[in-house]
């Protein structure tokens, strides 16, 4: 008795599912001509990649590190509005979001420049390669999709004490 329920189901499962796939739009899976994607890709040339921008260290006035950018905040439309940055504590613990207007944090393609000599690899995860020169160690930027780092005035004190951010 529960055999007939069962293969009753399955073949009213069938019967469904072929009707649904008959019923399928096939003009929806024309691909877009070639032309129009071949502009779009060079329409967008330069721009930044966010997954990239998230994570970058950022750096004040002096050249030191006052934390990473954890997060980008924008509004319905689209355009950015503030970078959610960590600052304070250490290896990740003790630090606190502060969220500070876009047009506040400037971006640089440029390597954060650097007074010691270093033969070491480039940290875990990078994509650009050390390079030694003289007295000073710099690394070469090889991909046009995002920034090396993003710099904001002020001390690390004074962005801690700065309201924390929160997602509420």
């Amino acid at each position: 008795m529960l055999g007939k329920y069962l293969v009753a189901g399955v073949a009213g499962s069938l019967l469904l599912a072929s009707s649904a796939f008959a019923a399928e739009d096939t003009s929806a899976k024309t691909a877009a001509p070639a032309t129009t994607t071949a502009a779009a890709n060079t329409s967008l040339h330069g721009d930044w990649r966010t997954s990239k921008v998230v994570g970058l260290n950022v750096y004040n006035e002096k050249n030191e590190n006052v934390g990473s950018i954890n997060d980008l905040l924008m509004d319905k439309s689209g355009s950015i509005k503030a970078a959610v940055i960590s600052v304070g504590g250490f290896l990740g613990m003790g630090s606190r979001l502060i969220a500070v207007p876009i047009d506040k944090v400037k971006f640089s393609e440029q390597p954060v420049p650097s007074t010691t000599t270093s033969n070491a690899a480039p940290p875990a995860g990078s994509n650009r390669p050390a390079t030694t020169t003289g007295s000073t160690a710099t690394t070469t930027k090889t991909n046009p999709w995002y920034p090396d780092h993003a710099m904001i005035n002020g001390d690390k004190d004074e962005l801690k004490n700065l309201p924390e951010f929160k997602f509420d």
